[in-house]
């Protein structure tokens, strides 16, 4: 029976690499062993865009993720500095496992097919036990085109407790900002903006400030580690925005890091006056004027 092979529009979820010289040999082609790298860099992508921190999901979980059986199939060479799309798709959910189906291609061309079998085990013994149904919501949602987070706007009254683990992490433990200038009595004022994944992770967060009659200030703007990169700032940002929108504000302006600031301009922000230093950390004054607002 002949086999359909996988096209690039099969799959939903695309990962994007170039290939690098020091994964192919003196033909110029990738070894063939790399193709399974590809995948598994892939696999970490996937948790990301699923909004899962690998790690600390799993512990939720109470399980983790183990390879029982990886196959591939050829049928083309990938070459130095090819830029390559990795797809992936959760094809079946067992009792235990998940099977992943997988295609390596450059441009519409596959090159290599690939199955990916994971089993969901307890980690202290590596015996199977049932894939949690908290997961396999997940994956089917994700795979269904659902949405994978939940920003919650409110008080700090209501988000307090995802506001305040978020900002532990990234403030706190991370940038070890002294815990004296990272909690103040603005967050009671403030209207607050709090991620969630689908297993009710806080992933981001940000506040909105009024800072003077008519201008908001956007503040506290972090995002977990694991998943930087992921779009969850600029989410938290648009749902800040809209809000000092609707409040009625022309402007918002913010202290925004150093490290920041190519981000903050690409969504509009332009710099106001000189660098400084704000916690121990180079930070500029940043203004956006408000479209709906503008005459």
């Amino acid at each position: 029976m002949h086999k359909t092979l996988p096209t690039r529009a099969d799959f939903r979820f695309i990962h994007r690499l170039r290939v690098r010289w020091a994964e192919v040999d003196m033909q110029k082609i990738v070894f063939n062993a790399h193709y399974l790298m590809y995948f598994d860099t892939a696999i970490s992508d996937y948790w990301r865009a699923l909004a899962l921190p690998y790690e600390a999901s799993m512990q939720r979980l109470g399980g983790d993720l183990y390879v029982k059986k990886s196959t591939l199939e050829y049928h083309a060479s990938a070459r130095y500095d090819d830029l390559l799309d990795i797809g992936l798709t959760c094809a079946r959910i067992g009792n235990s496992s998940i099977q992943f189906t997988g295609g390596v291609f450059l441009g519409e061309q596959l090159l290599v097919a690939g199955e990916l079998l994971y089993v969901f085990a307890d980690p202290a013994t590596q015996t199977s036990k049932p894939v949690p149904s908290a997961l396999r919501d997940v994956l089917s949602g994700f795979e269904a085109g659902e949405t994978m987070v939940d920003i919650r706007l409110g008080a700090w009254s209501e988000l307090a407790e995802g506001a305040r683990q978020v900002r532990t992490e990234v403030f706190l433990q991370e940038q070890r900002v002294p815990v004296e200038l990272e909690w103040d009595e603005a967050d009671a004022s403030a209207v607050h903006a709090v991620a969630y994944n689908r297993l009710g992770m806080p992933l981001a967060t940000g506040r909105l400030l009024l800072h003077a009659p008519g201008v908001g200030r956007i503040g506290r703007m972090a995002v977990s580690r694991v998943l930087r990169g992921a779009g969850l700032g600029r989410d938290i940002l648009q749902v800040l925005l809209k809000a000092a929108e609707q409040r009625g504000d022309r402007d918002v302006m913010l202290h925004a890091q150093r490290s920041a600031e190519g981000f903050y301009a690409g969504e509009g922000f332009v710099p106001r006056g000189a660098p400084f230093d704000e916690a121990g950390i180079p930070h500029i004054e940043m203004v956006k004027p408000l479209a709906g607002q503008m005459a």
